[in-house]
């Protein structure tokens, strides 16, 4: 936890096994970062899968993840966890007394500040289904437009023929599905929301800003003045 005039500390905690998807999340964190702020780490959980792609592979995550945040606690004022799925949230927040910031939870509660209808751009079908639970759970049904899936997983999310891929989704949830507020469903896409939102005019949300930008603020008000 932090100490007297510390500036914090949050950890970012990729739950895929992919070190170039925690790469893009640290890299889009960057202007979260300044000198004298809380500092950002991003961590990989390397028992996790190559992606986080079916329910299997949430559930699978939660134990070793948890095990994860119990190491890091000592040291963190914040946790993020960096898959729109929220793997283990609530656990996490069983576990740790620092705050726990799931991406999805916060780019949902971010795109309500934004905008009247938030869609989302989803890498499958089976994350289009839990997106639409997570949506219902949460109340947010009549807020939503809806979730388009890319058809590809994590690991195509690598290549640069997927911003064209999201772009076309983003329209179509735009123009079809009447959304004002674009929310990126993948850690992974992080690198192509500034692209999307200059092309569509529309706010784009990367969802493991959302969950840090939250993070830092819980941090920096909870430090003496």
């Amino acid at each position: 936890m932090e100490q007297l005039n510390s500036p914090g500390r949050i950890t970012v905690i990729n739950p895929n096994s992919s070190q170039a998807v925690t790469q893009s999340i640290d890299k889009a964190l960057d202007p979260l970062r300044w000198a004298g702020g809380p500092v950002i780490d991003c961590l990989t959980l390397t028992e996790g899968p190559p992606g986080i792609e079916t329910q299997c592979h949430v559930d699978g995550v939660v134990a070793p993840l948890s095990d994860l945040i119990r190491i890091e606690d000592a040291a963190t004022d914040a946790f993020v966890i960096a898959c729109f799925s929220d793997p283990g949230l609530h656990s996490a927040r069983e576990i740790t007394s620092s705050s726990v910031f799931g991406i999805a939870e916060s780019a949902y509660s971010m795109a309500l500040n934004l905008g009247e209808k938030f869609g989302v751009i989803a890498i499958l079908p089976e994350s289009v289904t839990r997106q639409q639970r997570y949506v219902r759970q949460m109340g947010l049904s009549q807020r939503y437009a809806a979730s388009l899936a890319l058809n590809t997983g994590v690991s195509g999310l690598e290549s640069d023929a997927a911003g064209d891929q999201l772009l076309a989704a983003g329209r179509v949830l735009i123009d079809t599905h009447g959304a004002d507020v674009l929310i990126l469903g993948c850690a992974g896409m992080a690198r192509f929301r500034q692209g999307i939102a200059n092309e569509l005019n529309v706010p784009v949300i990367d969802p493991c800003q959302a969950a840090t930008i939250q993070a830092v603020a819980s941090v920096r008000l909870a430090v003496p003045s």
